[in-house]
């Protein structure tokens, strides 16, 4: 049988999916192996350093920088308060003072008779790594964080915007190809993931942010709304780190296209559940791509399972044109001709024959496709 390796979006059912939860730098692991945990649950957490504030003392004092640590109230490694005095100076027989004070609460690093400068290292800085998704602690990594493990829905999209988040599904349009609009979305939604159709604009957009809906699901958006939304133009990076209050993920493409019905069927499907969403894409080397989690509440993860690696593409499989002139299309595979074809552009390209699901057919290069995985 002809086999052949494609590009993959997978939207499975029942996926073993493991996340890695790492610290940025090492700390404090808060959770065993075996540990049962929620999204919410903090299992890691540690402390950066905290911002640097340079001040000239010797220049405010009026001193010379050999001279500074005479006139310093504090030394090195000493706490101080926002405004406090920790230096001054005494000129004109005593009769007029000069004070330096400090500009942030902190601690004094170091103090320089070079410079002058007197370095205050403000306090430091809390970070937390939570779970992420229900599941279990299947691995700890001391002092950098754990890898959690669920069984649930797995769904990945093409595009989105805002980083991690968390609600219940809520399935707010009727049909795959209906517009999610700003009246689908009601004050109950707060906290929510809502699931639309065919596209969402940016009225829609900006009125989950204003209920406070956790995430928008639909299947196209247009480009001027994600500028409108950020406010400049993504160009080619990673996003996830936008601060708009309410992530978007896109699971066909750009532009009003009508989500997949195996896409909308499994959303609907789990309707109430709680979904764990990341908008986090990169579209360079090393894809990243949207998803959604929707653990199950009887998960039961074998230890040592993995995840069942991909087959390939084989006549039978599911694709979506991702190039012109067939763009967001869906289809199965019929044929997969194991000959080089020559394309009016003169170049010879494996290809294969889709079956869109209207009812047509066409031949494609295989370049011109992505397998949707389940």
């Amino acid at each position: 049988m002809a086999h052949a390796y494609t590009p993959g979006l997978r939207v499975t059912e029942r996926a073993l999916i493991r996340k890695e939860r790492r610290l940025p730098m090492k700390g404090t692991v808060v959770v065993q192996k075996g540990d049962p945990v929620k999204a919410e649950t903090v299992v890691a957490r540690t402390e950066l350093p905290g911002n640097v504030q340079p001040i000239k003392a010797a220049s405010i004092l009026g001193v010379h920088q050999q001279d500074l640590r005479e006139f310093m109230l504090k030394k090195e490694g000493d706490a101080t308060g926002k405004d406090e005095i920790i230096a001054t100076s005494k000129s004109f027989f005593g009769l007029f003072k000069s004070h330096c004070r400090s500009p942030v609460q902190g601690k004094i690093e170091s103090i320089s008779e070079v410079t002058g400068q007197v370095i205050i290292r403000e306090p430091p800085i809390p970070v937390e790594v939570d779970a992420y998704i229900d599941g279990i602690v299947s691995q700890v990594m001391p002092q950098e964080g754990v890898v959690v493990e669920t069984e649930g829905a797995f769904l990945q999209g093409i595009f989105g915007v805002g980083g991690e988040t968390v609600g219940l599904v809520e399935v707010v349009v009727r049909r795959p190809d209906e517009e999610l609009t700003e009246a689908h979305i009601k004050p109950e939604h707060q906290g929510k993931v809502l699931i639309g159709g065919s596209v969402v604009r940016i009225p829609a957009i900006q009125r989950a942010i204003q209920v406070g809906a956790r995430a928008l699901v639909a299947g196209g958006l247009d480009d001027q709304d994600l500028r409108a939304l950020l406010g400049y133009d993504l160009g080619v990076a990673i996003t996830g780190h936008e601060a708009i209050g309410c992530s978007v993920v896109v699971t066909e493409g750009f532009g009003k296209m009508t989500m997949a019905h195996r896409t909308f069927d499994l959303l609907s499907a789990h309707q109430g559940m709680k979904a764990s969403v990341n908008g986090a894409t990169q579209i360079r080397a090393g894809v990243m791509r949207p998803e959604i989690v929707i653990p199950f509440a009887d998960r039961k993860v074998a230890a040592g399972a993995g995840e069942v690696a991909s087959e390939g593409l084989r006549v039978g499989s599911p694709i979506r044109a991702i190039r012109m002139p067939h763009f967001g299309r869906l289809g199965t595979v019929v044929e997969l001709p194991p000959e080089l074809q020559l394309l009016e552009t003169e170049a010879k390209v494996r290809v294969l024959k889709v079956r869109f699901e209207e009812g047509d057919e066409a031949v494609l290069p295989r370049a011109n496709v992505e397998m949707i995985e389940s």
